[in-house]
């Protein structure tokens, strides 16, 4: 019985990205030149992320600063702090929405680009750090969930033309930060491929 709602998470988990890889392959895309624009022309990456997903920010700003699967000259990114044990971090009603945005506005500069994560696509702290960059010239790339796809998300809606929205087609969080996790590791290596040349991915 346990064994078999494990395997089920890996078939799900599968079958989500099997499904997905079609739909956001364009959207990373677009997300990979935007990165790429921002480090040739001496920007830096602002990222966060609302509760957990503060923890994939983290994890992509260390990559891209360090390195990703081959040795390169380091790429700017900061990993904006937040609290990831916040469970109200991914709503509306954040205690702090303004934590990002402060940071954002201390940090940010014209050129730059802000990834920012929020799985319910309602995130207080998130939409505040879009403002924020909004504000500093920045474009934003937003990895969301599938709320976020619907009128519903304060996200979304705050998103201009010349910025990309990566939207994961599921209800589920643990799975929608599975996909996140994909796109952020997409994205450093298309940025990596676009720098050092093309090289085949390895299973």
């Amino acid at each position: 019985m346990l064994e078999q709602r494990i395997q089920q998470h890996f078939i799900d988990s599968a079958d989500l990205k099997y499904q997905t890889g079609p739909v956001l392959s364009k959207p990373i895309s677009q997300a990979m030149q935007a990165l790429l624009a921002c480090v040739t022309s001496g920007g830096k990456v602002l990222a966060c992320g609302a509760g957990v997903s503060g923890l994939l920010a983290a994890q992509f700003a260390a990559q891209f600063v360090g390195r990703f699967e081959r040795e390169r000259p380091e790429l700017g990114a900061i990993a904006l702090p937040g609290d990831a044990t916040d469970p109200a971090a991914d709503g509306p009603d954040a205690p702090d929405a303004d934590r990002f945005a402060r940071q954002v506005r201390a940090l940010g500069q014209a050129g730059d680009v802000l990834l920012a994560l929020s799985i319910s696509g309602q995130s207080a702290s998130v939409l505040a750090a879009v403002a924020a960059a909004h504000e500093r010239d920045m474009t934003v790339v937003a990895l969301l969930g599938n709320a976020a796809s619907g009128a519903g998300s304060t996200i979304g809606r705050a998103l201009r033309e010349t910025d990309v929205q990566i939207s994961v087609p599921h209800e589920r969080a643990a799975r929608i930060h599975e996909i996140h996790q994909i796109a952020l590791h997409c994205l450093c290596d298309g940025v990596d491929a676009q720098l050092l040349g093309e090289q085949e991915a390895s299973s």
